[in-house]
């Protein structure tokens, strides 16, 4: 099949675009607002794009709390969501009015970072303390500005459980870090781990 994305006539029953472009890493952004209150949210356009420096962004589709906190803060931090935090990962996702605490209402235990002001999980086997760099909000073809922010961060600290660390490694089967699939659907990173060498030349 093939369809134009203008009119989205796919004829499927749900739009298959997020279901192509997977599995993507979820990305739990830690955050506090200018006030002090805490703010934690899980974004699926999430990832590593450098690590020369060490770079992460998320995109969050209309301008959330997570945005307006790191506007006036100028951190983050983002928690590794595993397998065993699942429900607390969905349950850090309602929608709910500005100020709420969401490590409250998942029941988690949010830690200051060392270097930065920013809360993350404390129950995740690894988080990152990270440092706006930008904030950008991206154009259509037509150059008109859309209703998404996409959040740069150089990260500054990391924090790793001895709990996923085997032999020098961060053992994937061991933390099993979740990733969204397309859909309500969800993948476990840990359940089929496998590796190839980089072949090389001639």
């Amino acid at each position: 099949m093939f369809y134009e994305t203008e009119t989205n006539a796919h004829g499927l029953k749900h739009d298959p675009f997020k279901a192509i472009v997977t599995p993507r890493p979820i990305g739990w952004i830690g955050t506090r607002a200018a006030d002090g209150r805490r703010n934690l949210s899980p974004y699926s356009f999430f990832n590593a794009i450098s690590d020369r420096p060490k770079l992460v962004m998320f995109s969050s589709s209309g301008h959330k709390d997570s945005v307006t906190n790191i506007e006036e803060t100028g951190i983050f931090t983002c928690s590794l969501a595993s397998r065993h935090l699942a429900d607390q990962m969905n349950a850090s996702s309602v929608s709910v009015p500005h100020g709420v605490d969401e490590f409250e209402l998942a029941k988690l235990t949010p830690v200051t970072g060392r270097l930065v002001d920013a809360p993350y999980v404390g129950e995740a086997y690894a988080a990152l303390e990270c440092r706006a760099t930008q904030i950008v909000r991206p154009v259509d073809i037509d150059g008109r500005e859309t209703d998404n922010w996409v959040v740069f961060g150089q990260v500054v600290g990391i924090h790793i459980s001895q709990e996923i660390i085997r032999d020098g490694k961060l053992d994937m089967a061991v933390a099993r870090p979740l990733a969204r699939m397309g859909y309500m659907d969800y993948s476990d990173g840990g359940a089929d781990v496998f590796a190839m060498m980089r072949p090389k030349a001639g």
